[in-house]
């Protein structure tokens, strides 16, 4: 089984993913694992991408399509493919389209977590993290005992930096901008399955069995 999972930040992609890593025999194409292993491993497309994350500059697609051509190679990919944050672009897409023709391998689905902006705020910028435990809580929707206080160990809960709504409000923007051309991209292949992701991790997890199940 392939599959492609496309998401807003804060949409429960890391939790989704997780789960069906868990459940599925399949493995977990990252760009930014394959990259880290790229460079710790020094192969030749590793040292390259290196170079530009060493001056702070984002890895061209050219590389990525390298390292990707490379993760695609190896013997794990054979039992099937989740791929995570990637592509983010329609350029991405197409490449990626070439890739995986030229292999031979086929999508089976786009799994689009879909959730209004709005609730994505509430979601991101009332998180709340214990430093100590790794607690998390929500202001909105669970909420600590006592307020900005763990519950389990009694640490002040911090908020990440990247949870401020300036940040969010920019993040969501670029999503916006380069998801909406992929997800339709893939939408005139028939391929994607929206799952409305406004709901408990649980619930929204059940109804992705029942979409992969329906793909056997």
């Amino acid at each position: 089984m392939n599959l492609l999972i496309i998401g807003a930040p804060g949409s429960g992609k890391g939790t989704v993913s997780n789960d069906l890593l868990k459940d599925y025999d399949i493995a977990h194409v990252s760009t930014g694992d394959m990259l880290r292993l790229a460079i710790k491993e020094n192969s030749p497309v590793g040292i390259r991408a290196s170079e530009y994350m060493n001056k702070g500059q984002l890895v061209p697609d050219s590389i990525i399509h390298d390292i990707i051509v490379e993760r695609l190679s190896r013997d794990d990919i054979k039992k099937g493919f989740l791929f995570d944050g990637y592509p983010r672009t329609i350029d991405q897409a197409i490449d990626l389209s070439s890739i995986l023709d030229e292999l031979h391998i086929q999508i089976d689905a786009v799994l689009e977590l879909d959730i209004d902006d709005e609730s994505l705020k509430k979601r991101i910028t009332g998180r709340r993290l214990c430093p100590t435990c790794s607690e998390i809580y929500n202001i909105y929707s669970k909420p600590s005992k006592v307020e900005d206080v763990c519950d389990k160990c009694g640490s002040k809960l911090i908020s990440r930096k990247d949870d401020s709504l300036e940040s969010l409000t920019v993040r969501l923007e670029e999503y916006h901008r380069n998801t909406q051309p992929v997800l339709e991209y893939y939408e005139k292949m028939g391929l994607v399955k929206k799952i409305d992701a406004d709901r408990a991790s649980n619930q929204v997890y059940d109804d992705i069995k029942l979409i992969l199940e329906g793909l056997k």
